[in-house]
């Protein structure tokens, strides 16, 4: 019996020991989980939302891999994204932090921001006015916004917001250059957003600091509910939001 349960306990242990393995190989080069703490994505992303990043999307860098144990510069297995795509990436002005952001300019493009509109290589990008954006936070306040549908060159459509109109902060900008080798990043929450165009913050966005491309929501919370307010926690999830994949 001793020899049994000896034997059963290993066998425990390394199923246990295998598991954790396959989900940290699986963290490491498939998928990794991120959440989603501040406005800056609003409407595609919001605060409280739990997502999937392909790590294998673009290729692997020192950024994408746990205790930076990736090659020393660039990437292997290299793919380019695509305008649109949403990005999760190392802020290139301090690189231990995580930014999710939309690329909108690859390399080489012309990027400017007149009147709120972008512009992309001298051409105005579609953008047509929708139904405002509305959410309730969690203190009971409702928030507003104008919201369009914008159309970028190759045919990808998505959601933004202009809270401030088309006189935000950064609703007339100079024109950027994008070097090679970089992606000008921006949120969907134009009038909020932290991004390339602010050059002494963020920047253009070396290849080289991408980590993955957000996929799918996986879980997503209004903040109404603490952590141990387990009895609140059904009318804090956004159980519309659940598995919707990220456009």
């Amino acid at each position: 019996m001793s020899k049994g349960k000896s034997g059963g306990m290993m066998e425990t242990v390394r199923t246990i020991v295998y598991a954790m393995l396959i989900a940290g190989g699986v963290r490491t080069i498939a998928y990794e989980p991120f959440n989603i703490p501040s406005g800056s994505m609003i409407p595609s992303l919001l605060i409280g939302d739990y997502l999937f990043v392909s790590k294998y999307a673009y290729g692997y860098s020192r950024y994408s891999m746990p205790f930076g144990i990736g090659p020393g510069g660039g990437r292997i297995f290299e793919k380019v994204p695509e305008r649109g795509d949403v990005i999760v990436f190392k802020k290139p002005t301090e690189n231990k932090v995580d930014y999710i952001k939309r690329v909108v300019g690859l390399p080489g493009d012309r990027i400017q921001v007149k009147g709120g509109i972008l512009h992309i290589n001298g051409e105005a990008v579609d953008r047509k006015r929708i139904e405002d954006f509305i959410e309730r936070d969690r203190d009971g306040n409702i928030f507003r916004a104008p919201q369009y549908v914008e159309t970028l060159p190759n045919g990808k459509k998505h959601r933004i917001i202009e809270a401030m109109g088309d006189n935000g902060p950064a609703d007339n900008t100079m024109e950027y250059k994008v070097p090679a080798g970089h992606y000008f990043m921006m949120g969907d929450n134009r009038d909020n957003s932290a991004d390339s165009r602010f050059l002494s913050e963020v920047g253009y966005v070396p290849a080289e600091n991408l980590v993955g491309r957000a996929e799918v929501l996986f879980f997503s919370s209004d903040g109404s509910a603490a952590l141990w307010e387990v009895w609140r926690w059904p009318w804090a999830i956004r159980y519309a939001r659940l598995f919707q994949g990220i456009e």
